[in-house]
């Protein structure tokens, strides 16, 4: 039985150690303030977070890179829905390690120019965000926060299919705004 025990022991300090070093923030927690070159049609512009949470919720999603297949289909679903997030109240950034002159075109070309991305060259941002690809950690993971105005985090998805964030964000920021606009 010894033996047995010393096995599990081991396989379970082997799984910790090579588990994922990220994880997302949690709900509930603060937003880490940041302020990043973004652009937006291909214009240049200083993103401030606390400036934008003065407007309304803010949709923060991060992505591994500009031009990828899973970046430009998860691009083509935030612009395809943008309308529905400004119903919401929302404002949508997406930020990414890439260049801000790669960003311009994929502004225009990608996101159809209806919201902003943001360059987060050093990964500062990402970092703060718990938001790193593990296995290649100059690049960040596909990760959604939904921001509150008072710069709590209200929801947070990860996962490198891009399928659900837009879905899961927009259903997030419904259920917010109910619970916000009741008598």
């Amino acid at each position: 039985m010894t033996t047995r025990l010393s096995v599990v022991v081991a396989m379970l300090v082997t799984a910790a150690l090579t588990a994922p070093a990220w994880a997302a923030l949690s709900t509930g927690s603060k937003a880490p303030a940041f302020t990043l070159q973004a652009t937006q049609g291909g214009n240049v512009f200083t993103f401030t977070l606390a400036d934008a949470l003065k407007k309304g919720p803010v949709v923060l999603y991060f992505y591994p890179a500009a031009f990828t297949t899973g970046c430009t289909i998860e691009a083509h679903e935030f612009a395809d829905a943008i309308e529905q997030y400004k119903s919401l109240g929302a404002s949508v950034i997406g930020v990414s390690h890439d260049p801000l002159d790669k960003l311009q075109k994929f502004s225009v070309s990608e996101c159809r120019s209806k919201f902003a991305v943001a360059a987060d060259t050093d990964g500062t941002v990402m970092k703060s965000y718990d938001a790193v690809l593990a296995s290649h950690p100059q690049y960040a993971n596909r990760t959604s926060y939904v921001i509150a105005p008072d710069g709590t985090i209200i929801y947070t998805y990860t996962n490198l299919d891009p399928s659900l964030h837009v879905a899961n964000t927009l259903n997030a920021l419904r259920a917010w705004t109910a619970d916000h606009t009741k008598p």
